[in-house]
């Protein structure tokens, strides 16, 4: 069987229209959906970039593995120790390994690597095809990389190619040629100018409405963005910015999708599309106003975590009837799957669990939780239950004021706007206590990386932005913020 995975970054599945969406943004993706299984509550364990895809290619929780943040200790896996062999840990039981061991080519293509330094993703792959971007790539940087790899080895037997597209990332980057495909679309209806107006008078921090694309002091948020990304609002003042907003990365989403309908043409063409399996996911989702949060990817909640899971395997999902589940399951689940499916053995130390090859037989229910951790612009942890119940505990707050404990029902709340913690504390209090079993039980006695990016400074993106964003504040006429931030014994929640 061949293997096409398809990682795009920053891909919150509500905004597919295989997943509701009401706006055109992904008709190639739902084509590959309608033949395959959505997955509807599928969460990557560790957010966002570098802790998710440490925790999907090694099939092991950020607590495990120790990549939380995205600087200081917790940024690289913990060393092995004494007991490390000629191949460390990555190199005998990361996915691409497994897979090598079944006799799979393996291949990516993606600056995923260059941008976080976390050369750690290539254990496994044969070929590495990285366009030299760090991350600013967009889809037709990276189509003719994907597209020569297909053309000289697609009609191979047995190859695994991870490709990975950016375009939903911030900053909105598609070209203008592109057009406006969304113009006459309206964007979602839950932000209100209420919601709005309150966020503009309440939330601080990095992507809070008055400083999207960071805290609002660097030259490349002020000067740069303006000029070389101008799908990409610097603030959020006025329905227009929301606009702007929306249409920037649902715009990002369509350029992705027509690149997935080149790749698909490609497949088809070398007859080899029958037998190819495909594979859509990311990395993490994208916040979009929720949690005071404008266009990034900051928190442990369920909009950051939750993402698109779609597979398409050939001789199962076809055949078995069945569109889509809404298991309970974490994105690594997906890497023990393909091990499963190909014949190789999931590895002892893997957090991550194969669903069966019965996919009529999957479980609605799944897991009976799932644990998200992140470090990289906030230091907080949560656990989500069956029930849709999420309760999210903040130790470093990346100075946006979060409260310590926030609890959410996600069935009646999706976009988070109404804390129960002070309506329901002893549900509270169960998930919290649930969360520190979880926590002691996957240290297992190594230090929490979580509490090492706090030692080393807390969260990489607040690094040194204290004092110049307790004067922006000041400035701007938000002294009663910046009091609470100044005068709080840490900046945590």
């Amino acid at each position: 069987m061949r293997i096409l995975y398809l990682d795009i970054d920053s891909l919150r599945p509500d905004h597919l229209g295989c997943y509701g969406y009401h706006r055109p943004t992904s008709p190639n993706i739902d084509r590959i959906a309608q033949r395959g299984v959505r997955f509807n509550r599928c969460f990557a364990s560790d957010v966002p970039c570098l802790p998710s895809r440490t925790a999907m290619f090694s099939g092991r929780f950020g607590t495990r593995t120790g990549v939380l943040n995205h600087g200081g200790r917790a940024a690289d896996p913990r060393p092995d120790g004494p007991a490390r062999a000629t191949k460390n840990t990555f190199g005998q039981t990361a996915w691409m390994s497994c897979l090598r061991r079944v006799g799979y080519r393996t291949a990516t293509v993606t600056s995923f690597a260059d941008r976080h330094s976390a050369y750690h993703f290539y254990a496994g792959f044969n070929d590495v095809l990285n366009s030299g971007r760090g991350g600013m790539d967009r889809a037709d940087e990276v189509a003719p990389l994907a597209l020569d790899w297909l053309n000289a080895h697609g009609r191979e037997e047995r190859w695994f190619l991870h490709i990975n597209l950016w375009d939903p990332h911030i900053p909105y980057r598609t070209p203008a040629s592109f057009g406006e495909p969304f113009a006459s679309e309206p964007p979602p209806a839950w932000l209100t100018e209420e919601v709005l107006e309150r966020d503009r008078a309440q939330r601080v921090g990095s992507f809070s409405p008055q400083e999207v694309c960071g805290f609002g002091l660097s030259h490349w948020e002020r000067h740069e963005i303006p000029h070389r990304h101008p799908r990409q609002p610097t603030q959020i003042a006025d329905r227009r910015d929301l606009r702007r907003m929306f249409d920037g990365y649902d715009t990002g989403i369509l350029y992705t999708d027509n690149v997935v309908g080149q790749i698909m043409g490609t497949l088809e063409r070398l007859g080899i599309s029958d037998d190819t399996a495909i594979l859509i996911s990311s990395d993490h989702g994208e916040n979009l106003g929720e949690l005071g949060i404008y266009g990034d990817h900051q928190t442990a909640d369920a909009i950051t975590a939750r993402v698109p899971m779609i597979v398409a395997w050939p001789g199962l999902t076809e055949q078995s009837g069945r569109r889509a589940t809404d298991a309970l399951c974490y994105q690594f689940d997906l890497a023990a799957t393909v091990v499963a499916w190909v014949g190789g053995d999931v590895p002892a130390d893997w957090d991550a669990k194969p669903l069966p090859s019965g996919w009529a037989a999957v479980p609605d229910g799944g897991r009976e939780q799932v644990f998200i951790s992140t470090a990289a612009s906030t230091c907080q942890r949560a656990v989500m239950s069956r029930a849709n119940q999420l309760l999210i505990r903040t130790d470093h707050d990346g100075f946006h004021l979060f409260p310590r404990l926030m609890l959410y029902d996600l069935n009646a709340d999706p976009h988070e706007q109404h804390n129960l913690v002070g309506a329901q504390p002893d549900l509270a209090q169960g998930l919290e206590q649930m969360l520190d079993r979880w926590r002691d039980a996957t240290l297992a006695g190594q230090p929490d990386p979580l509490q090492q990016a706090i030692e080393d400074g807390g969260p990489f993106y607040t690094w040194g932005q204290l004092p110049a964003y307790l004067d922006r504040l000041r400035a701007t006429g938000r002294v009663a913020q910046a009091d609470r931030l100044a005068t709080r014994r840490r900046p945590y929640g």
